[in-house]
């Protein structure tokens, strides 16, 4: 009984949640979802003055930065002195390893880093990859992830490294790819009368992350470490098609298939 009492007052509940950028597409996403789980939530934007800042922190469980990476440093000079040490820092960068090393050296207290996999308008399935920064009594990350789930989101558990080493392949690569095939073909008048319905769907799929968002994702790629590592390992690809050995690729690309017919128990 003793040991369950100490477990119990253990667990960490975020009761108040103050957001950082809550006003922009993804932190009012979260602000929203955060507000319907019933935990009082502050939406801050800019000018982050400390007139708006120390009563939005005050009885605050959680401070989340939901801002691009290129501001956390400079956002993190003003909120890092006015948070208390048992306050929970976290944020929704979709790059891991920068945010988190500045949120430790801003903040003395416990750091959560999150990425959401998902834009303003998630899926039905919605995961946020969760990384612990520092957590010494362990309640921080639960209690962060817990916040997520009220919301109805899936969280998972990863490393900083890993988290940006597979988001600068599926996220960042992607952007790169897309945005050097169609500025390739760009500015040729002659083609346009050949283009095909693939190919329209293919700009379709293409115009919101270049339009609206790109640079966003340039910002992405740029603040990720391992961006060039994945656009150098998909040009040695490029290589093996300009060789002439388009049957290698295909028999590789169809893994993707086969992979999620074994995965599949039905």
């Amino acid at each position: 009984m003793v040991w369950f009492e100490k477990a119990t007052r253990k667990v960490k509940e975020i009761k108040k949640a103050a957001i950082i950028g809550g006003t922009g597409n993804m932190g009012r996403l979260l602000a929203e979802g955060s507000e319907r789980s019933g935990v009082e939530t502050v939406r801050l934007g800019r000018p982050l003055t400390r007139d708006k800042l120390e009563p939005a922190f005050d009885r605050a469980d959680l401070v989340f930065l939901s801002v691009p990476a290129s501001a956390v440093e400079r956002v993190l000079e003003t909120v890092g002195p006015l948070l208390r040490p048992e306050q929970i820092l976290a944020d929704n960068v979709s790059v891991k390893m920068a945010p988190i090393s500045a949120m430790l050296g801003g903040h003395q207290g416990p750091v959560v880093g999150t990425h959401p996999l998902f834009g303003p308008n998630p899926p039905e399935r919605a995961r946020v990859a969760v990384v612990a920064g520092r957590d010494k009594d362990g309640t921080a990350t639960p209690a962060v992830e817990r916040w997520f789930e009220a919301m109805g989101y899936e969280c998972f558990r990863t490393t900083a490294e890993a988290h940006d080493k597979a988001a600068a392949q599926i996220q960042s690569l992607n952007f790169i790819t897309t945005v050097s095939y169609l500025a390739a073909l760009s500015h040729q008048e002659e083609i346009m009368d050949f283009l095909t319905p693939s190919f329209h769907r293919r700009l379709d799929a293409a115009r919101k992350m270049i339009m609206e968002d790109g640079e966003l994702f340039a910002g992405f790629f740029e603040a990720n470490p391992f961006g060039q590592d994945a656009v150098r390992r998909f040009r040695n690809f490029l290589h093996v098609a300009a060789g002439g050995d388009i049957d290698i690729l295909l028999e590789r690309a169809r893994w993707w298939w086969s992979a999620a017919q074994d995965r599949d128990p039905s």
